[in-house]
């Protein structure tokens, strides 16, 4: 009897083990789907696919290494500090199932269960840009890291506002980063002369001091979309400038980087971009010097104009040495704005961090920063061995602080413009898996809609108790916004969007209720 007892329980224990195993087709495929084969396609940013589960499986413990590590997704900004627009990270419950579906060999599961993968056809998002522009076909000369300029000339005779940029790099494997200046003088292109390939190297900026920033880009990075009004302007005449990064290893590779601008001559409200808090005038007690085995902190203090701004967003900078970056500002009345904080840097994957509604900062206010170096063996990214003495300079073993602020004079409201205040983590179509995920498709729904597949518009039904409809695309972006007051149907025009999977997301006082679309 307790022989027959012990082989039902091992039967029992099999058969549950067995039904709750985590798989690549019913938990895998909607994480990687959601949250990386933007990237890790055939035609994406990243150096291997995750599209089939031969890819994925082929990597499974690199996934799962990486991403407990929160090395993936790319994403450094602490989200319990400040809350940021699009954020990318993963939820406890995938990382959890992730790691068990590694440890366990990576099974595949019933292959009919995935969720069909998305389509990446394009690799434009903005399709009909007022300007296309690309640099000269170039080969990466040099055995290290390359920072090549190339000058761009949009033949602007009148004053343009930026509200769109998009960056397509030539080749995605050698394009590490993208920083995108404007300049009216003549440096840039006597620079670019003086070199006998197309562009010239220049680190840290683009050797002229009236460059100004206006644009940045890193891998995985959606073009870049200025508030509703807001922009930069570029001077009638002005040229453009993109410094790109070529990582070591690229030598005799070849580039031919695209850009996409979206570009007005109906003034907007001009944002600039500045590094107030510096390794220059903003630095408390300095010079940045750190010795050869040693940590050091740094402080740094920037006092704002006696008028309230409006701050978009946020974007740190130092080198391999540094390890740890923050910034927040104090109001007159002693109250403290985090912007952010950033506890475990890395150089390969700073970005621009844009706030999920405009932040409002008092006039009179004070901007602070901090911000750390381990120049030490014990730092993961120490270019030295043995350590060597660092100071401030443009090389890569060099260091840097520069912490830039997408910046304009406040106007009433700004604070109330939503970019991006999902509550809700979005998912790939077909996935309605999550532990912060709410995917409504049954009968008890506030709204319905039609058609669906849809190619020009959409109709959506509401009960009354729905006062707001947002759209997002797979990648969790907002594309269409609407505030109701009395109305119970909507038509919403989709026909510029691109075809693809996309999410309607219905609010009401309580809570909202997330569907998924098909544009055709």
């Amino acid at each position: 009897m307790n022989k027959i007892y012990f082989t039902l329980l091992i039967f029992v224990s099999s058969y549950y083990s067995t039904f709750a195993q985590v798989t690549w087709a019913d938990d895998i495929a909607c994480i990687l789907y959601s949250n990386c084969t933007n990237c890790h396609n055939p035609n994406g940013a990243g150096p291997f696919s995750l599209m089939t589960y031969a890819d994925a499986s082929s990597q499974a413990l690199s996934i799962k290494s990486s991403t407990q590590s929160k090395h993936m997704p790319p994403w450094s900004a602490d989200r319990t500090y400040r809350r940021y627009a699009h954020e990318r990270y993963l939820t406890d419950e995938e990382l959890r199932l992730i790691a068990e579906w590694a440890d366990n060999g990576a099974p595949e599961g019933i292959a009919s269960n995935a969720p069909a993968p998305p389509t990446y056809n394009s690799t434009e998002v903005i399709t009909s840009p007022d300007y296309r522009l690309q640099i000269p076909t170039y080969t990466v000369g040099g055995t290290g890291d390359v920072y090549r300029c190339f000058v761009l000339d949009p033949g602007t005779t009148v004053d343009k506002y930026l509200s769109v940029l998009e960056v397509l790099p030539g080749n995605k494997n050698i394009v590490h980063h993208v920083l995108f200046f404007q300049d009216s003088t003549s440096a840039p292109a006597t620079l670019d002369a003086a070199d006998p390939g197309p562009g010239y190297n220049s680190y840290g900026g683009t050797g002229s001091s009236a460059s100004i920033l206006i644009g940045a880009w890193v891998p995985g990075q959606t073009p870049n979309f200025f508030p509703a009004g807001m922009g930069v302007r570029i001077p009638a005449g002005a040229k453009l400038i993109a410094q790109i990064h070529y990582p070591q290893g690229s030598a005799s590779m070849v580039d031919s980087t695209k850009f996409n601008l979206v570009m007005t001559s109906t003034p907007l409200r001009n944002v600039t971009i500045a590094p107030a808090l510096n390794h220059g005038p903003s630095m408390l007690d300095g010079p940045l010097f750190i010795p050869a085995n040693t940590i050091r902190t740094f402080h740094f203090r920037y006092n704002l104009p006696p008028a309230p701004l409006t701050v978009i967003s946020v974007s740190p900078h130092m080198h391999l040495i540094g390890r740890q970056v923050k910034a927040w500002a104090i109001t007159p009345t002693f109250d403290t704005i985090p912007l952010v904080k950033i506890d475990n840097w890395d150089f390969h994957w700073q970005t621009q961090y844009n706030f999920r509604q405009p932040l409002k900062i008092p006039a009179g206010s004070i901007l602070y920063g901090e911000a750390t170096y381990d120049n030490t063996m014990a730092n993961p990214f120490q270019p030295s061995s043995p350590p060597i003495d660092v100071a401030r300079g443009e090389g890569t073993l060099d260091e840097m602080m520069l912490i830039y602020f997408g910046v304009l004079l406040n106007a009433p409201g700004d604070e109330n413009m939503v970019i991006d205040t999902s509550t809700i983590k979005l998912t790939y179509a077909g996935c309605t898996f999550g532990t912060d995920i709410q995917a409504i498709d049954n009968e008890n729904i506030l709204f319905d809609f039609y058609p669906n597949p849809a190619s020009s518009s959409i109709t959506i039904e509401m009960k009354s108790s729905i006062n707001k409809i947002a759209i997002y695309n797979v990648y969790g972006e907002k594309i269409i916004e609407k505030n109701l007051d009395e109305e119970n149907s909507l038509q919403i025009d989709v026909s510029a969007y691109p075809s693809g999977q996309y999410f309607i997301r219905a609010f009401d006082k309580k809570t909202n209720y997330t569907r998924k679309l098909l544009i055709d």
